[in-house]
């Protein structure tokens, strides 16, 4: 009632805050830097006043700077609609649009900037961008020219594993063309899948000499060096590509990609995740290297509905997941995930090596980037005995026709019983498997037929331990892998006569 007796005879004003209110509020709180305040009073000011583009123009500004591109430019491009002659919006504009890799678009932008404004505060940052477009696409709209088709055309060549025929027209491309440094790029690629990795590094090393800072050129460079096991000069490249933050989707993605593949998975996922929370509608590629960076760093959720959408572009690649075949708990220390140790068994010299390494392929983290490699795994160059343990372990991955006798079989069934016995592998297990696989190759080439597996791994076992340790009973070892004593003495005699001392 008192309320009331003060009111009688008031005038009473009313108040509804429009547009300009909340965008008052919206700068106040950028003032202050909160941000989650000022989206929200902006996005309330647009709403408010839907048709003022200085309101929209710093609406767009704030979603561009959180990193959604393309909603801001749809913003930026409703505040132009409504006022063409306002510089900052054209400024904003060109940065977007840079953004977004619409190179063209940009420089017209600034470029226009810069018309209407010479002298603006957005002077120097229009003149940046207009350099970095004619640096990044000298030729201007020839993204829908003839030598974009080419390129196109040699890309799907390299993709189909034709590098020889990737080679013929990228060379074509760079003699024509002398300065599109997309082609040169390409080409030392295709250089090093065939082998020719001088040739690969000279063309880098022309690249960078005559485009400074060209990110592809680095990133293949780095790829170079992973491949190569150059670990020192990876280490300090990587230094230096972490400090980079690129302007571009295309160089973000690329840089993305790069660190997934390298094993800089933190690093990865940080770009790939905000590609994504910009509308970055990516392709297979994107969603491939998501996934694995995703995974690796314990985002497991994300890295399934990231592979999810990878086989609705590309079913072929179910299989290729980055979790399959490994353990929750997989130990990053153990010998299957020793990258080094994997590529110098499946490049050895020796055949029971690359033999065990083909095994453990299956077993690894790796599996997919070593299977990726062109150069480290020539197929058609394996004989039966590699075949058997290769396509074992990478299953469907690669597709190898071959038929394996029983024997084969069995003696692969031999092998995993005694993994099962000790993986993950530690040093001292692996001693023990390159005995095995040195074994298992002699026996393979006197067809011996293996007819116990359990029996075999048990034999294997008991030989590498008796022969360090002195306490190791036949006993223990029978009742370990379920067989007799009879049975376990039975398989030694028979593998110490494939032990190649007894040959010499």
């Amino acid at each position: 009632m008192d309320k009331k007796r003060f009111l009688k005879g008031k005038k009473m004003i009313s108040f509804i805050p429009d547009g300009e209110f909340y965008y008052k509020k919206a700068i106040q709180a950028m003032q202050r830097e909160q941000f989650t305040q000022a989206h929200k009073y902006l996005k309330r000011a647009t709403e408010l006043s839907p048709d003022d583009p200085l309101i929209l123009m710093q609406y767009g500004v704030l979603v561009m700077e959180e990193g959604r591109f393309l909603e801001a430019q749809e913003i930026l491009q409703e505040a132009y609609l409504l006022d063409e002659n306002t510089s900052e919006i054209v400024f904003y504009l060109a940065e977007v649009h840079a953004h977004l890799n619409l190179l063209t678009e940009a420089k017209a932008y600034a470029e226009k900037y810069l018309r209407m404004d010479i002298d603006g505060p957005f002077k120097d940052d229009a003149e940046e961008i207009i350099d970095f477009v004619e640096q990044n696409n000298p030729f201007g709209e020839m993204e829908d020219s003839e030598v974009y088709l080419l390129q196109e055309e040699a890309r799907g060549f390299m993709e189909s594993g034709d590098f020889n025929k990737a080679i013929e027209l990228l060379e074509a491309i760079v003699t024509d063309y002398p300065e599109y440094w997309a082609a040169y790029n390409n080409l030392a690629l295709a250089y090093f899948y065939v082998g020719r990795t001088k040739e690969a590094y000279d063309i880098l090393t022309d690249v960078l000499a005559d485009n400074k800072g060209n990110l592809h050129a680095l990133c293949n460079l780095a790829v170079f060096y992973y491949y190569e096991k150059k670990e020192q000069d990876l280490t300090a490249l990587l230094e230096l590509l972490v400090k980079i933050k690129p302007y571009l989707v295309e160089h973000r993605y690329k840089l993305g990609a790069t660190f997934a593949l390298v094993g800089k998975h933190e690093e990865a996922f940080l770009l790939f995740r905000q590609l994504q929370k910009a509308g970055y509608d990516g392709d297979a590629g994107f969603y491939f290297w998501y996934a694995h960076s995703a995974y690796f760093t314990g985002h497991v959720d994300i890295a399934k509905k990231a592979y999810a959408s990878l086989l609705k572009i590309d079913a072929t690649k179910d299989g290729f997941q980055p979790w399959r075949d490994l353990e929750q708990d997989i130990k990053q220390d153990s010998v299957e995930q020793d990258r080094s140790f994997l590529l110098n068994k499946i490049q050895n010299a020796y055949r029971s090596e690359r033999m065990l390494g083909f095994f453990l392929l299956g077993k690894s983290a790796h599996k997919q980037e070593i299977l990726s490699h062109p150069a480290y795994i020539k197929v058609e160059l394996l004989t039966e005995e590699e075949k058997l343990f290769l396509t074992h372990g990478i299953r469907e991955e690669l597709f190898i026709e071959a038929a394996f006798s029983k024997p084969y079989l069995r003696a692969l069934e031999t092998t995993e019983r005694l993994y099962e016995v000790y993986c993950p592998l530690n040093d001292e297990a692996s001693h023990l498997f390159q005995m095995w696989f040195t074994l298992c190759e002699k026996a393979m080439h006197e067809s011996y037929p293996f007819l116990n597996p359990n029996a075999l791994a048990a034999a294997v076992d008991y030989m590498f331990q008796s022969a360090r340790y002195g306490h190791v009973t036949k006993t223990a070892i029978a009742k370990k892998y379920g067989v007799s004593t009879p049975t376990l003495t039975k398989y030694i005699n028979e593998l110490m006569a494939f032990l190649p001392y007894l040959n010499d």
